[in-house]
């Protein structure tokens, strides 16, 4: 087996018995990068040259007998909507093409205080909107196991780079599904905390009241290592929740004799691909027979998720956005003779078509008129979903869905139509705004595309979540099975 091909762990072990060296791991992953990251387009910003001097620092620490992380000297990649101070945070968007932050995320400082390496920053939808990163402004990626297709979105550059063998890990955010959905279509270990549970400072925001760093691995022990590290109270963000955070990993015990599984019935209906539905059940059986006992529940309002979502985080995005106007940061416009005129021109120019249309649709639902119609009925709808979740997990531990209606799609297939790409988050949607966490495995194949299996767990309750995907993940073999680049 290749380095690029092995886990996080596993080349965290041979750093710490000195078998290679920090520099040697970095040096094969960058290499792994110029050979394919012409056709895979995961990144946006590549960090060579404090890759590498990193990684020199940490050979450093270990030769003088020093105590290090398990993240140590691994390579891994940063979506490019968190801050990295020095280096260009772009959003994938003209708006912030030359933006350099003065600062780092908390995320960032974290994983740079276990001594991680940070090879890049990776390729997303513009401004986290989409869900296939092909509203990029600067390049389409591509599905590593299939290069006509899509990664998902918007965090598909991180999930790209992963499934790549590009990084061993990956940061990206998720607000709607962008960390579930492409991990399910790129077959890799795709994790979104509960709301709170990882600081969003350094996040730039897209909707607030949804928005959450995640987490792509290759397996399961490893994004239980990378959650650990991330999770926590942070001063710097007033969101973040002051819950005891526990070593993850001590959870993957195999043993789901006492697990109780909630099987929605809303999730198997027309419009979700029968494969899919077909491998998630088998999926469900599986964990079955590993002693977990299952029932059907019911999530009565996953109907009204949707709208719900694309009234209220639209809404949020037409606040946040307001300050890109030309005159704070980003993007200026050039040739303009009022305030009004270089206001209407920037973003004009600044934005791509997506991120207008959901400023547009935002504005509107806040307009005077309109908000009591749209914005307001919307937030009520939303207690009604969060209800949904609480009633439910008084009768199960975690809640198995589809991640996905689909496998991966061809690349320009569903641009002309928004609200087909809006449907590709139909299964994620519902749990983002509850702000339960969710991830997603994956649980089969179609057509050599892999499929992902959705776990939801309690509030805070990660620990159980990554032992149900653990125990799922030991018992079969998808979590072997790679893109072939």
């Amino acid at each position: 087996m290749k380095l690029y091909e092995m886990t996080l762990k596993e080349v965290s072990e041979k750093i710490r018995k000195q078998e290679i060296t920090a520099l040697e791991l970095t040096k094969t992953i960058l290499d792994r990068i110029k050979e394919v990251e012409p056709h895979v387009d995961a990144y946006i910003t590549i960090t060579e040259e404090q890759a590498l001097s990193r990684a020199k620092e940490i050979d450093e620490k270990i030769k003088a007998g020093e105590e290090v992380s398990v993240l140590a000297g691994i390579p891994m990649a940063v979506k490019d909507n968190i801050c990295t101070d020095g280096i260009k945070t772009t959003c994938a968007s003209k708006m912030l093409e030359n933006f350099i932050p003065p600062y780092d995320a908390t995320v960032v400082k974290k994983l740079n205080d276990a001594g991680a390496v940070m090879v890049g920053k990776t390729n997303m939808d513009e401004f986290a909107m989409g869900s296939s990163t092909e509203n990029s402004h600067f390049k389409n990626t591509k599905n590593p196991w299939d290069l006509n297709k899509v990664p998902g979105g918007s965090s598909g550059g991180s999930a790209a780079a992963v499934a790549a063998g590009q990084a061993f890990y990956a940061l990206g955010s998720d607000t709607g599904g962008s960390v579930k959905q492409p991990a399910a279509l790129t077959g890799l270990v795709g994790l979104r905390p509960t709301y709170g549970r990882i600081s969003r400072y350094g996040l730039i925001a897209f909707g607030s009241s949804l928005d959450q760093v995640g987490i792509f691995t290759k397996d399961v022990t490893d994004c239980s290592i990378v959650l650990r590290e991330l999770a926590g109270k942070d001063c710097m963000d007033g969101t973040s929740a002051e819950v005891e955070v526990v070593d993850y990993e001590k959870y993957l015990d195999k043993d789901v004799s006492n697990i109780k599984i909630g099987i929605p019935k809303e999730y198997f209906v027309e419009g979700i691909d029968e494969d899919v539905k077909a491998a998630v059940l088998d999926g469900v059986e599986k964990l079955k027979e590993l002693g977990a006992t299952v029932k059907e529940i019911s999530l009565p309002h996953t109907d009204s998720a949707i709208a719900t979502y694309y009234v209220l985080a639209p809404s949020e995005a037409s606040s946040n956005l307001a300050r890109f106007d030309g005159i704070r940061y980003g993007y200026k416009a050039k040739d303009y003779n009022s305030l009004e005129e270089l206001y209407t021109k920037t973003r004009t120019e600044g934005f791509g078509d997506e991120v207008k249309r959901r400023i547009m649709i935002g504005t509107y639902a806040l307009s005077a008129g309109y908000y009591d119609a749209y914005y307001k009925k919307s937030l009520k709808v939303r207690t009604l979903i969060k209800q949904d979740f609480a009633d439910a997990f008084k009768e199960v531990d975690v809640i198995i869905a589809p991640t996905a209606p689909n496998v991966a799609f061809n690349i320009g297939e569903k641009t002309s139509d928004p609200m087909a790409m809006y449907m590709e988050d139909a299964c994620t949607i519902p749990s983002c705004l509850a702000g339960v966490p969710g991830m997603s495995i994956s649980c089969g194949f179609k057509g050599g595309l892999p499929i992902g299996m959705q776990i939801i767990g309690n509030y805070f309750d990660e620990a159980t979540m990554l032992k149900v995907a653990h125990a799922f993940e030991s018992a079969t073999e998808f979590k072997d099975q790679r893109a072939k680049l």
